[in-house]
């Protein structure tokens, strides 16, 4: 089972890879191109952001045929095994609440004081 996990890691890594060298690319070339006037700098930010949108959704297609090709490479003992592991993950993350992102985080804002002891109720901005 050591090399099936190793598998799936080499997948992920070479995903993460595929962006990282795609992001870096991306990056000096549109950098040249407003170096040299050919592109302004909003136009470049917005070249950017579509190529790095297309190149996340290319590696992960990449990743989703990488995975269906190794799990028809798999005995049916080893799929159930690996629909076992994933069902196990899933119960896992659903059992743990959800995070906000760092970047989501806001201030709560107090509706009204507090009376006779009783908490303030919270209430989320623009509610």
């Amino acid at each position: 089972m050591a090399n099936f996990s190793d598998g799936f890691k080499d997948i992920f890594l070479a995903g993460v890879g595929a962006m990282a060298i795609t992001g870096e690319k991306t990056k000096e070339l549109v950098d040249q191109l407003i170096a040299k006037g050919e592109l302004t700098v909003d136009q470049g930010k917005e070249i950017n952001t579509e190529l790095k949108h297309k190149a996340e959704e290319a590696v992960a297609a990449v990743r989703y045929d990488m995975l269906e090709a190794r799990m028809a490479a798999m005995t049916p003992e080893e799929r159930a095994e690996f629909a076992a592991k994933a069902a196990e993950f899933a119960a896992k993350a659903d059992a743990k609440p959800v995070e906000a992102e760092a970047g989501d985080a806001s201030a709560v804002e107090v509706a009204e004081p507090a009376q006779d002891g009783a908490p303030a109720a919270e209430q989320a901005p623009g509610a």
